[in-house]
């Protein structure tokens, strides 16, 4: 199959600076998702080709190829592409994450040690055993421990002589 250069680069392009690429597995003449001018099966032949020079990962799950590009297909893409040693996919920049802050008061007790707790905050949770009101452990509680009582009449077992 004829791949034009301008695909080529344009699948390239994409590849790096994403650093990782998709395609559906489809024997329908359909047009990439992302590239929209090429061919679903010019992209997939395209990322054949790279993993067979290993210089990218290939996953297939669920009707889906998932190419992962790695160092020796960055270092081949910058000679191809005519780029400077400086730029990176973007799936190596590491990104700063945002700290969504605190509102309101609900765990400033808990998390200052200037507001340490007290024995009455325990008491609400705990029971001690010099405590008036709290039961202590009997022994006839429980499954077992009292009189079996047989019914009659109910499910299969119940036939009456009606003769």
């Amino acid at each position: 199959m004829h791949i034009t250069k301008q695909e080529r680069i344009a699948i390239y392009k994409m590849l790096f600076n994403d650093g990782v690429m998709v395609a559906v597995k489809s024997r329908k003449p359909e047009m990439h998702c992302e590239l929209k001018t090429i061919p679903n099966i010019h992209v997939i032949l395209t990322m054949k080709s790279l993993v067979s020079k290993q210089y990218v990962k290939e996953n297939y799950c669920w009707n889906h190829f998932y190419w992962t590009l790695n160092n020796e297909g960055i270092i081949y893409l910058r000679g191809y592409l005519h780029l400077p040693s400086q730029l990176v996919p973007s799936t190596l920049i590491n990104h700063r994450r945002e700290v969504p802050k605190v509102v309101g008061n609900a765990g400033t007790d808990r998390c200052f040690p200037s507001n340490p707790r007290t024995e009455d905050d325990r008491r609400v949770y705990r029971r001690l055993e010099g405590q008036v009101g709290s039961a202590k452990k009997l022994d006839d509680t429980g499954a077992g421990t009292n009189d079996l009582v047989f019914r009659g009449g109910f499910g299969r077992g119940s036939q009456t002589n009606e003769n």
